[in-house]
């Protein structure tokens, strides 16, 4: 099976190669999609002067003229463009596979993905996701910028903790949405057999991600600036994302179980570039939505909980539940503790892990009304190193738990 349709197959042929691709993946972008396209062309043109270059899009089939926007968009002269809408399940990860088909095809060195809603990309972006790769042998290249303290909630509390304990390498933004990576690792991950899990759907950037630690490619992580995108109140609905990429998250945790419970320490992923400076713009929060959540979840989820949870941690969360939004407080280490119970629980097999994960979503609230009231009068610099790097700390701490655990388990 594969991802193209006929109008990417025929544009394949017409190219025949490249040496270096920007990939969009898109869905109702049209907004934004045309200044991305805009950066990425003029990024190839000044950094990669003289090599084969092209720009491709995934869409997901937008009825808002996405594809339309690219295709009136002028880049610099010599970088090729298509616009093609991907076929298979629904979701990011198709739209990568399609990618990662287009790279193949064209015998790409690098290949450098970014968000079809960034309003802070500049051309330098894609030299330094891309340069790396060309000219340093780096196999993947996540991205390093400053977000605002309540932006990337899954990713402070869940994906990057978890990933930087299990697998001993300090990658801040594993599910960032903008990478660069080698012709070689795009090969290597379109023949893994994953199209039909949830990695064909949100859960493909912590894959990508996981796979290229625990493979052994090389790793590092590019200094970008400032993110600022469609970012969305934390507290509003999270559809099926959390779910797809905490669910990818958990099962990775069974294949590469060897390799992670030999982790005891942690390591930082080379640099290229210069730590990001400055205060993004800010996003938006409810507190009361985010605690309400939390009660409302312990509530709807007690069957479960009581199944995943031992009866002092569950009375422990309970207790926090009943905390009014002046005195509220979700620990750290109560939250770190409770991520290991799920996980376990996911990867045990007595109950499905659709459920476990759908009974961890009141408690991610929880913990992220706790984050936000200790940033509370803070910048996200000091945010960035009082709570998200301590929270980091308490995971590695309690590390030795989850492995003691995990081994009594099987």
């Amino acid at each position: 099976m594969t991802a193209l349709r006929n109008d990417a197959r025929a544009w394949i042929e017409q190219v025949r190669s490249a040496d270096v691709i920007v990939a969009i993946p898109s869905y109702q972008n049209a907004g934004t999609i045309g200044y991305v396209v805009r950066m990425a062309g003029t990024g190839l043109a000044k950094y990669f002067p003289g090599l084969r270059s092209a720009i491709v899009n995934s869409d997901g089939g937008s009825p808002d003229g996405t594809q339309d926007v690219i295709r009136n968009t002028l880049v610099p002269q010599g970088v090729q463009v298509l616009t093609t809408q991907y076929q298979g399940p629904a979701g990011k990860g198709s739209a990568f596979r399609a990618v990662f088909e287009i790279v193949a095809a064209l015998h790409a060195k690098a290949c450098v993905v970014v968000d079809s809603d960034l309003r802070s990309i500049t051309p330098e972006w894609i030299d330094r996701l891309g340069g790396p790769v060309l000219r340093a042998g780096f196999d993947y290249v996540a991205p390093l910028y400053t977000r605002h303290k309540h932006d990337g909630t899954i990713t402070n509390n869940i994906t990057y903790p978890m990933t930087r304990m299990l697998y001993g390498l300090d990658v801040r933004q594993p599910i960032g949405g903008d990478f660069g990576f080698s012709g070689d690792l795009a090969r290597w991950w379109l023949a893994q057999d994953v199209w039909h899990t949830d990695v064909a759907r949100y859960g493909i950037d912590i894959w990508m991600t996981t796979t290229a630690i625990a493979e052994g490619f090389k790793v590092g992580q590019a200094g970008l600036g400032l993110k600022i995108h469609d970012a969305k109140d934390p507290a509003a609905s999270l559809g099926p994302m959390f779910s797809q990429v905490v669910g990818t998250l958990f099962a990775l945790m069974q294949r590469y179980a060897d390799r992670w419970r030999a982790v005891q320490t942690v390591q930082p992923a080379p640099l290229i570039g210069e730590l990001p400076q400055g205060e993004p713009e800010a996003v938006p929060v409810n507190l009361s939505a985010l605690i309400a959540r939390l009660r409302d979840g312990l509530r709807d989820h007690a069957g479960i909980l009581s199944r995943v949870l031992g009866a002092e941690h569950l009375a422990t969360l309970n207790r926090i539940a009943t905390y009014d939004e002046a005195s509220f407080a979700f620990p750290a280490e109560t939250w770190a503790r409770a991520v290991f119970d799920f996980a376990l629980a996911c990867n045990a097999g007595a109950l499905a892990a659709e459920q476990v994960i759908a009974a961890l979503v009141p408690l991610y609230y929880g913990r992220t009304a706790g984050l936000v009231k200790e940033a509370s009068g803070m910048d996200s610099a000091e945010f960035e190193q009082r709570v998200v790097q301590a929270q980091a700390a308490t995971f590695l701490r309690l590390k030795p738990e989850l492995v003691a655990r995990w081994r009594e388990r099987n």
